[in-house]
């Protein structure tokens, strides 16, 4: 049996929903919105090239003939966020994603910075929520899902702006997930650890280059932190984001759940 055909057994019942995917022209992003494509939705993806996101678009409707709209936009701006909702205004599935800062020692972190690193991994999301919820109470049917990270529950040394700003994102809707869930509307985490993304590749390579290793050699060092011994792959965690706005997951809300190849060493 094909992979393809794999990833339809399960009908997750939302065919015709109505998405939207922020930062997904690639990535983690992408991944996400190419799961609810293939379980039948309409996704709006985002992106801040152009060209990108065209040929993003092109790719996911080809694979999947769903309707897919791509929306060129900085969600962090009030124009970004009202050429979202112009394009998909009463969005059935949200999904919040947006890149973390990048790793810095704490002392070198002056005010601007700590304000552009909430902006961008707490406010923005609180916004566009502000947005979505209400249709979503109004239809009794509602699935936000916020692309968090591993580092809120083991946050780690340099990146304490990214880790601090997406806890008190989470902190913040653990109390409007439960006002809303009477209504059907879910809201959840997804904490991604190591995973192929460009975002991985940059972070290995500059690992590289400061201790003189190659490339190879300092990815080999990453995934020996891992117990599962390999990275995560996008495709896992879009098929868990498909998963937590599935019709089946209507009794999950206000969870983080860890994606991170066993690294976390707790039991809860």
């Amino acid at each position: 049996m094909g992979a393809s055909q794999e990833k339809t057994e399960m009908d997750l019942g939302i065919a015709g929903r109505k998405a939207i995917v922020c930062a997904s022209s690639r990535g983690l992003g992408l991944a996400c919105a190419t799961a609810l494509a293939e379980a039948g939705c309409e996704v709006v993806i985002n992106g801040r090239d152009r060209d990108s996101l065209a040929a993003t678009a092109a790719q996911l409707r080809h694979a999947t003939g769903a309707k897919i709209t791509g929306v060129v936009a900085d969600v962090a701006s009030p124009e970004g966020q009202n050429a979202l909702f112009a394009a998909c205004p009463e969005p059935d599935i949200l999904v919040n994603n947006n890149g973390g800062p990048p790793p810095r020692d704490f002392r070198e972190l002056d005010r601007q910075n700590m304000i552009d690193g909430v902006v961008a991994n707490m406010i923005v999301a609180v916004e566009l929520i502000q947005k979505a919820i209400d249709p979503m109470v109004a239809k009794k049917f509602g699935r936000i899902v916020n692309i968090t990270s591993g580092s809120v529950k083991m946050p780690l040394a340099g990146l304490d702006l990214s880790s601090g700003a997406r806890a008190g994102l989470t902190a913040f809707l653990a109390g409007v997930a439960r006002s809303v869930a009477a209504s059907n509307v879910t809201i959840n985490f997804l904490l991604p650890g190591v995973f192929a993304t460009d975002r991985l590749q940059s972070y290995v390579g500059t690992v590289a280059e400061n201790k003189g290793i190659s490339f190879e050699s300092a990815l080999a060092e990453r995934v020996a932190t891992v117990p599962a011994r390999r990275v995560g792959t996008p495709e896992e965690l879009g098929a868990a984001c498909a998963f937590l706005c599935s019709a089946h997951a209507g009794y999950i809300t206000g969870q983080n759940l860890l994606m991170d190849g066993g690294v976390f060493p707790g039991a809860f």
